[in-house]
């Protein structure tokens, strides 16, 4: 009798095995590391900050230096040269400089003549104008506190001059001669009323004034030479001659007074 020939077994690992074949397919088609195959860092590459590359470059063709490539023994270039100032510049300062140390003296009547007559006597000199008008406000602001009834000659002096800058030429000359009788040598004095007999037309008189604060403080001359206010004297023999005519000895002068002036522009 023939043996049954027995059917073979089946293998419990054929799942096992067939589930392995399928996991290793899986894994040929599976996308690799999300971070190994990830796009390059935007910081890693990014290009050259734009700031540090412009300074760089700016380094880099930037001009030349002229004095380290200058030939051996090569003057150095000449520095400019400062700007050149007129003559009626220095003048004005002075003038300037003695209105200051009359407000330092708080003599506020004699810093505003002077100050006004850097004004009206150096109209060129623009950029000295700004601070002679800071000063000169102050001056004023000073002076009017004492105005209410004038009894010293500083006082007297400012009321003359705010008479004469207003046209009201006989109330300046009527504190004047206050001034006059009290001091006959105030050569501010007399200066400004030779200004006012002048716009007054009393050309006598002025001239009178002029001559004998001239006189007293030379430096009167020089301010009736560019002084508006006596034009109407220009055509005078005797002016000409008092502006022309040197001191014949030294005039005694007190130190505390100065040249003055008298209206400003209207």
């Amino acid at each position: 009798m023939a043996k049954r020939q027995s059917k073979p077994k089946k293998h419990s690992t054929a799942p096992a095995n067939r589930s392995g074949r399928v996991a290793a397919a899986a894994d040929l088609h599976r996308p690799r590391d999300a971070h190994a195959h990830r796009p390059p860092d935007a910081h890693a590459h990014r290009p050259p900050d734009s700031q540090t590359h412009l300074a760089r470059d700016a380094r880099a063709h930037r001009a030349p230096d002229a004095h380290a490539h200058r030939a051996p023994g090569e003057p150095s270039p000449a520095a400019p040269s400062p700007p050149v100032r007129r003559s009626t510049y220095f003048e004005a300062v002075a003038v300037y400089e003695r209105g200051l140390e009359a407000l330092q003296r708080h003599d506020y009547p004699a810093a505003i003549e002077r100050l006004e007559s850097v004004l009206r006597l150096y109209p060129e000199e623009k950029e000295l104008h700004e601070r002679v008008r800071l000063y000169l406000s102050i001056c004023q602001r000073q002076a009017l506190a004492r105005v209410t009834a004038p009894r010293t000659i500083e006082e007297r002096l400012y009321a003359s001059t705010l008479a004469i800058n207003g046209g009201n030429y006989e109330e300046a000359i009527s504190h004047l001669r206050l001034v006059r009788d009290e001091d006959p040598d105030n050569e501010h004095a007399l200066y400004m009323l030779a200004v006012a007999h002048t716009q007054r037309g009393e050309h006598a008189q002025a001239l009178a004034h002029l001559e004998r604060a001239i006189a007293l403080n030379p430096e009167n001359r020089s301010l009736a030479r560019r002084d508006p206010d006596l034009e109407p004297l220009r055509g005078d023999e005797a002016f000409r001659a008092a502006l022309d005519a040197a001191p014949a000895s030294p005039p005694r002068v007190d130190p505390r007074r100065r040249p003055v002036r008298t209206k400003s522009a209207r």
